[in-house]
């Protein structure tokens, strides 16, 4: 990262406690991670280090109990929802293990939501939708509805939602962790091949260390903070 450009996403000891009956368990405690722009990067850990709720305090779905996160140096949190919301709308994208695409609308209108979300006019919105779709090859699935979808291709639909907005940050959390391996690397190409064409960058949570990887930098998740992976 050049000294003229700043991160798409800072992490600045980033702290997260739950309370348990009658005693705490602080799950992150002091988490630290620059994102320069475009760039890739895989965390990995052991299950319950803390990986999901960190990701979901990056996208401001969750707030820390100390530290602060900044979006394209703006900060994530502190403010009114309504700010985060707005914030979340115009940088980041998320990527699920589960699709969470809504169940009554088909494929165009769940992948154009977020542009709806901005008020854009709906015929720009599906529009976009229509052409990203096509790019993920479900051009021929536009009006379906989710339940009418394989899990692969609702995967694919919830790729193209992330990106419709063009965001600097793509959050994923084991994306491709409920396809069977075929459909795994379909999701997982069509996600690196947006990242660079559209020079987004990309944070993964993931298990698989085969994704990891194929990202340009690996951290591990242990004891609260994240450390390079060796």
């Amino acid at each position: 990262m050049t000294e003229t450009e700043h991160a798409v996403l800072e992490c600045r000891n980033i702290v997260r406690r739950f309370k348990e009956g009658t005693s705490t368990l602080e799950v992150l405690r002091g988490a630290d991670l620059v994102v320069a722009p475009a760039e890739r990067v895989a965390i990995i850990g052991a299950s319950g280090s803390g990986k999901t709720t960190l990701l979901q305090i990056m996208g401001g779905l969750d707030d820390p109990d100390e530290g602060e996160v900044l979006v394209n140096g703006e900060a994530m949190h502190g403010g009114k929802e309504t700010a985060k919301g707005e914030l979340r709308n115009r940088y980041i994208g998320f990527v699920y293990q589960f699709h969470h695409l809504l169940p009554e609308f088909t494929a165009e209108e769940n992948v154009a939501m977020p542009l709806l979300i901005r008020r854009e006019q709906k015929h720009t919105a599906l529009e976009r939708a229509r052409e990203l779709l096509g790019r993920v090859g479900l051009g021929e699935r536009l009006t379906h509805k989710p339940g009418e979808l394989s899990g692969g291709e609702r995967q694919r639909a919830a790729v193209a939602r992330a990106l419709i907005t063009r965001p600097q940050l793509v959050l994923a959390d084991e994306p491709t962790g409920n396809l069977d391996s075929g459909n795994g690397e379909h999701v997982l190409s069509l996600m690196l091949e947006l990242n660079r064409e559209l020079s987004t960058s990309l944070v993964i949570v993931t298990h698989d260390h085969s994704i990891a990887e194929r990202m340009d930098r690996i951290l591990v998740l242990a004891d609260g903070r994240l450390r390079p992976s060796v």
